[in-house]
C-alpha cells in the first residue's frame, strides 16, 4: 500500500506546489500527484501552472518521493508524441520515480486550443490511439502511426530511461478499465468501485491501482465544509458535468446548489482521524493500493503535520 499527496495545481502557484511536495516527502508520503490543467475549476482557486515544469522542479528538490500526473490528457491540448517525450525526460531526471497518469480529458482544459472537444466515444478512441503512439515511441527508433484521429510522422524520442514509466489509465467504468489493462500498466480512479478494479483484473491488468480520496482537514468539521463550499464544490457535480463544462464561470454556476450535507456525504472532515481512516478503508476494500489523499482544507501544512503525526500509522495499518 502506497499513500500519495495531491498537489492542487488549481489552488496554489508553482513555487508553493514545489514547497508542498518537499514537505510531503518529509512527512512520509510515498508519492505526490499533480493535476495537469489549463484552467482552475473555479476562478476563486486562482491558479493553474504548467504541471510538467512543476514536476521537473520537484524532481530536482526531492530524493525519494514518487511523482505522478493525475491525470494528463494526451489527445487534444497535447499530442501524444509530446507526452511521450516529456514523460521519458521526467523519468530520467527523477531517477525513475515518475508515473504517467493518462485520461481522456475535460472540456475545461482541452477546448482552449480551438479544436473542439470530442464525444465520449471519440475521446475513448483518441485515448486508445494516444496510448498506442506513446508505447510505440518508447520502443525506440523512428516511428510512424496512422490512426483514425491521430497521426505520427517519422518521430523518435532520443532520450529514453532505462526503466520506462508506469502508465496508469483513468477509468470511470468497465470498458475504460479494460483499456487500462490492455494498453496501460496501471489503473486510476476517483471512486471506491470494486467493479472497476475487478474489470481491470479480469482483462489481465496486474499493475498499481490509484484512487483519489476527498478530504478537508481543518480544526473543526464546519471549517472544512466552509472551505469545500468555497473552493471545491465543483467536485460534487458529477463526472458528466465535470467533463463537459468549458470554463470556471460555468462550474461556478453549476455548483451553486451544493450544500453542507452534500459535502458531509463525500468528504472526510475535521480534526478527528477516524473519518479519514474510514474513507480510505472504502478504497482499500475495493482493491486500490495507491491511495491519493486529496485535501481541500484551508491549511495544507496543518494537513501534512496531521498525516505525519496522527494519520500515517493508522492508514498503513489498513
Amino acid at each position: 500500500m502506497k499513500f500519495g499527496y495531491k498537489l492542487s495545481a488549481e489552488g496554489f502557484g508553482p513555487k508553493e506546489l514545489i514547497r508542498q511536495a518537499v514537505r510531503a516527502e518529509q512527512a512520509g508520503f510515498d508519492f505526490v500527484e499533480i493535476s495537469d490543467h489549463y484552467h482552475p475549476w473555479l476562478d476563486v482557486q486562482g491558479h493553474s501552472p504548467f504541471a510538467w515544469t512543476v514536476l521537473g522542479a520537484i524532481a530536482a528538490r526531492t530524493e525519494r518521493i514518487g511523482l505522478a500526473t493525475g491525470v494528463t490528457c494526451p489527445t487534444v491540448r497535447y499530442h501524444p508524441a509530446i507526452i511521450a517525450q516529456a514523460a521519458a525526460t521526467l523519468a530520467i531526471t527523477s531517477d525513475n520515480r515518475f508515473t504517467l497518469g493518462i485520461g481522456s480529458g475535460e472540456r475545461l482544459n482541452e477546448h482552449v486550443v480551438g479544436q473542439g472537444f470530442p464525444s465520449v466515444r471519440g475521446r475513448q478512441e483518441r485515448l486508445r490511439e494516444a496510448l498506442e503512439i506513446i508505447k510505440l515511441l518508447w520502443q525506440g527508433g523512428y516511428q510512424s502511426y496512422e490512426g483514425k484521429h491521430l497521426q505520427l510522422e517519422d518521430a523518435r524520442v532520443f532520450d529514453l530511461p532505462d526503466e520506462l514509466p508506469v502508465i496508469a489509465v483513468a477509468a470511470g467504468g468497465k470498458d475504460a478499465a479494460a483499456v487500462a489493462a490492455e494498453l496501460g500498466d496501471g489503473l486510476f480512479a476517483t471512486e471506491p468501485r470494486a467493479d472497476i478494479v475487478e474489470a481491470y483484473g479480469s482483462a489481465g491488468g496486474s499493475g498499481p491501482k490509484y484512487a483519489e480520496v476527498p478530504m478537508a482537514y481543518a480544526e473543526t468539521e464546519q471549517a472544512g465544509i466552509d472551505e469545500v463550499l468555497k473552493t471545491t464544490r465543483w467536485a460534487l457535480t458529477g463526472w458528466k458535468v465535470m467533463s463537459e463544462l468549458p470554463n470556471p464561470v460555468n462550474f461556478d454556476a453549476a455548483s451553486q446548489t451544493v450544500r453542507a450535507e452534500d459535502v458531509r456525504g463525500q468528504f472526510a472532515l475535521g480534526p478527528d482521524p477516524e473519518p479519514y481512516v474510514e474513507s480510505v478503508r472504502e478504497y482499500t476494500k475495493a482493491g486500490f493500493d495507491h491511495i491519493v489523499l486529496q485535501n481541500a482544507g484551508p491549511d495544507p501544512d496543518g494537513f501534512l503535520d496531521f498525516f505525519q503525526k496522527t494519520l500515517a500509522d493508522k492508514l498503513r495499518a489498513l
